[in-house]
C-alpha cells in the first residue's frame, strides 16, 4: 500500500506561512498593529523603532483594550471581533478583518501583549516566541489600552531576515507608514520615536490641512488648492491638491483614503489625472491628498492580501465623482468664468492648471495685430557677424566640417556643409556635451556653494534615496546632507540653476533615481538618466550666440556621439543639395 504523503500544517507552521502574505518587512507590523488600535478607538497611538524595527517595534494606544480571554483567543487563527457571518463580508467597515495579524506576527518574532479595559482593575500579559506561548497569561498592572512589542522580526526565519533593507530603508518604510495613517485620521494623536529619538509628536486636528501640514511642510500649504467637499451617485469627496507644476514622476504623491483606509487604485489615480485636463506634462502625476466616503457595500477591501488595493462595485461613477471634483477645484475664479464665458478662447479648458495659473482671456478687439512677416524677418535672420566665421578657422579651432552662415529665430543656426545645408540645434549639442562630461571619469557638473543652505522637506522614502546615492547628486552639483526627519540641506548646487529652480530639479532628480533604483548595473542605468535630465537643464540654463558656434561645434564632435542628444534626438539635420535641387525644380 503506497504511503500516504498530505499532512495537515501545524498551527505554527500555517501562521508562517500567512505571515508571508502578511508581513512582508517592519513596516507591514507596524501597518497592522496601527489598524488593530483604530478599529479600537484609539485617541492616540505611540509607536516606536529600533534599528529599523527588525529590533525593536512597540505600537501603544489608548483603545477600549481587551479581558484576558479575549487576549490569549486573539492570537489564535482567524480569531476575529469584527466579523460575525458570511454577510458581514459584503460591507466591511473595519480595518482589520480576517483575523491573521496578530498569529502572524508572533510566529516570525519575540512578542509580547499588554492590555487592559477600562472597567479592569488590572491588565494582561501575554508572551509567545516564534509562535509558541511562553506560559499562561499573566496579571500585570498597565495603563488603559493596549500595547504589543515585537523583538527580533523573523528571527526564525533567516530566510526571510536576509531580504530585508538596511535599517535607514526600513526605518524610512515604517515612518511612511505612520505618515500614511496619521493623514488618514487627523483626529488622532500621534508619536513616533525612532532610536530613542522623537520624530514627530501630532496633536489631533478637526483640520486637515493642518495635518497635511504638518506631514509635508510649510511650503506645500502655501500652494495647496482645497477640494470642496462634494457627493455624487452616494460618493463623498474631499481634500486637496497642488498645482500642474507640482506635478511629479510617479504616483507615490498621491495620498488615497477610502472610508479610512489608505489604499492604491488605477481608477482613481486615472481620474484624478483626467481632471487636470492635459495640464501634465506625459509620465507625470498629480499631487493629492484625497479623502472618500462611501457605502461599504460599494467597495470590496478583501482583494489583496495587504489590504493595499480595493475593487469598486460601480468604478465608472467613482471616476465621475473624483473628476467633478477635482475639476471644481481647479475651476477658475467666478469673474474668468465670466469673462470665458462671454468670449471662450481655442482650448482654454485644456489650458488650466490651477487656481494661480489660469491665464487671463483677452477678447478679440484687445488684442493687437500680428507682426508682419517682413519685421519678423529682421529679427529672424543675422549676417552681420558672418564674416568673423570662414571656413579656415573652424578648421583651424577644432576641424569641424561646417561653416556657421547664420541663425534662424534664435533657435537653429544655419551650417554650410560639404553636401548641403545643415541645421543644428545647439541646446542638443549642448545637452550631448554636459552629457558626456558627466558620465566621464572624474567629470561633474560645475557647482556653486550657496550662501545660506537651502532646507527642503522631501518624502521620508526620498530622503533614505537622496542620502544611499549621495554620489549621483554629488556629480550632478548638489552636496546635500541630512539635516533630520524628512529635510534636508542643499549647500552647493550647479551653477546653471537658479535658487528657485532648485526643488523642482531636485526632485526630478530624486523620481529618476526612484524609477530605476536597485543594483549596480541598476545604478549605473539610473545615473545615465539622471545625467541625462541635468544634461538637458543645463544646456537649457546656458545660452549660446553665432559668435559661440565654432567652439561648440568643436567640442560637439569631440563627443562619442556628436549627431544625437542624451534622449536621442538629433542635433544636426542636413538638407543635401540634391533634396534642395529637387525643391526648386532642377535637374
Amino acid at each position: 500500500m503506497a504511503m500516504s504523503v498530505i499532512e495537515v500544517m501545524s498551527g505554527t507552521l500555517a501562521s508562517q506561512v500567512a505571515a508571508g502574505e502578511v508581513i512582508e518587512r517592519p513596516a507591514s507590523v507596524v501597518k497592522e498593529l496601527v489598524e488593530n488600535a483604530i478599529d479600537a478607538g484609539a485617541r492616540r497611538i505611540e509607536v516606536e523603532m529600533k534599528r529599523g524595527g527588525a529590533a525593536f517595534l512597540r505600537v501603544r494606544d489608548d483603545g477600549i483594550g481587551m479581558n484576558a480571554e479575549d487576549a490569549a483567543r486573539s492570537l489564535e487563527r482567524h480569531a476575529t471581533s469584527k466579523l460575525k457571518r458570511s454577510d458581514d463580508l459584503n460591507a466591511i467597515a473595519t480595518l482589520g478583518f480576517r483575523g491573521e495579524a496578530l498569529p502572524s506576527i508572533a510566529s516570525v518574532a519575540r512578542f509580547v501583549l499588554t492590555t487592559r479595559q477600562k472597567e479592569c482593575v488590572e491588565g494582561t500579559e501575554v508572551r509567545v516566541s516564534g509562535g509558541e506561548p511562553e506560559g499562561d497569561p499573566k496579571v500585570v498592572g498597565c495603563p488603559v489600552g493596549t500595547s504589543v512589542e515585537v523583538r527580533d522580526l523573523f528571527y526564525n526565519v533567516p530566510a526571510r531576515r536576509k531580504f530585508l533593507k538596511a535599517e535607514t530603508t526600513e526605518a524610512s518604510h515604517i515612518e511612511h507608514q505612520i505618515r500614511l495613517h496619521a493623514l488618514c485620521t487627523p483626529d488622532i494623536g500621534w508619536v513616533l520615536r525612532k532610536d530613542g529619538r522623537v520624530v514627530f509628536d501630532l496633536a489631533p486636528t478637526n483640520d486637515r490641512r493642518v495635518r497635511i501640514e504638518a506631514m509635508s511642510g510649510a511650503d506645500t500649504r502655501r500652494h495647496l488648492i482645497e477640494i470642496p467637499r462634494c457627493e455624487r451617485h452616494g460618493i463623498e469627496i474631499e481634500g486637496a491638491l497642488l498645482p500642474a507644476s507640482h506635478a511629479r514622476r510617479g504616483r507615490k504623491h498621491q495620498f488615497v483614503f477610502l472610508n479610512g483606509r489608505p489604499v492604491e487604485d488605477i481608477t482613481i489615480s486615472r481620474a484624478l489625472q483626467e481632471g487636470f485636463r492635459g495640464a501634465l506634462p506625459d509620465g507625470m502625476h498629480p499631487t493629492v491628498w484625497i479623502w472618500i466616503t462611501m457605502h461599504p457595500a460599494l467597495v470590496d477591501v478583501n482583494v489583496h492580501p495587504a489590504k493595499r488595493e480595493v475593487r469598486f462595485a460601480e468604478p465608472a461613477k467613482v471616476r465621475v465623482a473624483i473628476l467633478e471634483a477635482v475639476e471644481a477645484a481647479l475651476r477658475p475664479p467666478e469673474e474668468a468664468r465670466e469673462v470665458a464665458r462671454v468670449n471662450p478662447p481655442p482650448f482654454a479648458r485644456n489650458e488650466k492648471v490651477g487656481r494661480e495659473e489660469v491665464l487671463p482671456v483677452i477678447s478679440n478687439e484687445d488684442q493687437e495685430p500680428a507682426p508682419s512677416p517682413a519685421k519678423q524677418g529682421d529679427t529672424l535672420w543675422r549676417h552681420e557677424e558672418q564674416a568673423e566665421l570662414p571656413v579656415e578657422e573652424t578648421e583651424k579651432q577644432g576641424g569641424a566640417p561646417f561653416m556657421v552662415i547664420g541663425t534662424l529665430s534664435d533657435r537653429y543656426a544655419l551650417l554650410e556643409g560639404e553636401e548641403g545645408l545643415v541645421l543644428f540645434e545647439p541646446r542638443a549639442g549642448k545637452a550631448r556635451i554636459f552629457y558626456e562630461r558627466l558620465l566621464g571619469e572624474g567629470e561633474g557638473v560645475d557647482s556653486q556653494g550657496l550662501l545660506v543652505p537651502v532646507l527642503m522637506e522631501l518624502d521620508v522614502r526620498d530622503v533614505d534615496l537622496v542620502m544611499r546615492h549621495r554620489e549621483h547628486f554629488d556629480q550632478a552639483g548638489f552636496v546635500l546632507e541630512s539635516f533630520g526627519g524628512q529635510t534636508i540641506t542643499i549647500s552647493s548646487a550647479p551653477s546653471f540653476l537658479a535658487g528657485g529652480d532648485l526643488r523642482k530639479a531636485l526632485v526630478e532628480l530624486v523620481d529618476l533615481v526612484i524609477d530605476r533604483d536597485g543594483g549596480t548595473r541598476v545604478k549605473r542605468l539610473a545615473f545615465e538618466g539622471f545625467a541625462a535630465h541635468v544634461a538637458g537643464v543645463a544646456a537649457r540654463r546656458d545660452g549660446w550666440g553665432i559668435s559661440s558656434l565654432p567652439g561648440l561645434l568643436d567640442e560637439l564632435f569631440a563627443c562619442d556621439l556628436p549627431y544625437c542628444d542624451p534622449s536621442g534626438k538629433p542635433t544636426l539635420v542636413q538638407i543635401s543639395y540634391q533634396e534642395l535641387d529637387r525643391k526648386f525644380g532642377k535637374s
